[in-house]
């Protein structure tokens, strides 16, 4: 098949280059982003590989539908950036790749936090200004900290394993996992109030959907531990941006290692080093101290750049093939 990429990064083109010398594809990468203003790039293939950060709204995809684009093959496990209903209206089938490496995610969640509580990123930035005072830089240990896991699915489920090899207690919780398909002796189930109210870190590892929006914002915050850390490597809007800013501001809240961020298109991968920030809400994010933010890398391994590749071209060739979807993504769908 002909297929266009969108938002084609230098670091993914090899692996997918490698992956396709079994399948026989006919690949195109653009680094522009997929949008409506983008679908003429579409014209004379029969699908798209998109990337997170493209937006796929029911403009779009009815653009692409007349450019004779049959599938949308998304690279990602998200898909929060495509009309599922739209595209199902048009006959547009949309796959996409539900785990590339849940290690990859899990692994930097814990980097982060550990970063952020040890401010290690603040420390490499001093010493290289041959600044080696220690002041500011009081973190505590994990090893005996209660740990609050929002979300176990494959990713959440990893990251709980790592913070109870710190020496961790580990509660968690999940809205469509009961707690009896948690082993209770590792990790302790609760309610959402109980996790926000005993936690001394809490980890988001949920998709994001019309329930999810939101989750964390000026009451779930207020619920908090005083100094409390909060971790997201899911998806931005699961917190309320102007929420998170005053419970930092107040105090209450100890910090904030995200690696998402509710309004990162048009400013997450992109070089906007040498033009102005316009976006005020995550410029005063950036001036806090307690903040580490970082562009939305956490699946950036080389193993997930592999699974990735091999999945989105194994579904390409299906949906070419007549074969079997098992990675179709329905309006319906619900992702763990």
């Amino acid at each position: 098949m002909k297929i266009a990429f969108f938002s084609h990064h230098h670091f993914e083109k090899e692996f997918f280059e490698r992956s396709n010398e079994k399948h026989g594809h006919e690949l195109t990468f653009f680094s522009t982003e997929l949008n409506q203003l983008t679908t003429s790039l579409s014209l004379g293939f029969e699908g798209v590989c998109c990337f997170v950060s493209d937006k796929i709204d029911a403009k779009a995809l009815e653009l692409l539908k007349k450019n004779g684009v049959r599938l949308i093959a998304l690279r990602s496990a998200g898909y929060n950036n495509v009309d599922l209903e739209a595209a199902a209206a048009l006959g547009l089938t949309v796959l996409r790749v539900p785990a590339y490496s849940p290690h990859a995610v899990a692994e930097y969640a814990v980097g982060l936090l550990l970063s952020l509580n040890r401010r290690i990123h603040r420390a490499f930035g001093r010493v290289r200004d041959l600044n080696f005072s220690l002041e500011g830089f009081v973190g505590f240990d994990l090893n005996q900290k209660t740990v609050g896991v929002i979300g176990l699915g494959r990713i959440g489920r990893v990251f709980a394993e790592i913070m109870l090899g710190f020496g961790c207690r580990v509660i968690a919780f999940d809205p469509h996992v009961g707690s009896s398909e948690v082993d209770g002796k590792i990790i302790t189930y609760v309610g959402l109030e109980e996790l926000y109210q005993s936690s001394d870190v809490i980890s988001l590892h949920l998709p994001l959907t019309p329930e999810t929006h939101h989750m964390i914002a000026h009451k779930e915050l207020a619920l908090m531990k005083e100094g409390a850390v909060l971790v997201n490597t899911g998806r931005g809007a699961l917190i309320d941006t102007v929420a998170l800013i005053a419970a930092l501001k107040s105090g209450h809240l100890g910090g904030a290692a995200l690696d998402v961020y509710e309004e990162e298109e048009g400013v997450f991968f992109k070089d906007l080093s040498d033009k102005v920030l316009m976006d005020d809400v995550l410029a005063r994010l950036l001036t806090f101290p307690n903040v580490l933010i970082t562009s939305h890398q956490a699946f950036l391994t080389q193993e997930a750049l592999e699974k990735i590749a091999n999945v989105t071209l194994q579904n390409i060739t299906d949906f070419q093939n007549g074969a079997e979807l098992p990675n179709e993504v329905h309006a319906k769908t619900h992702m763990i």
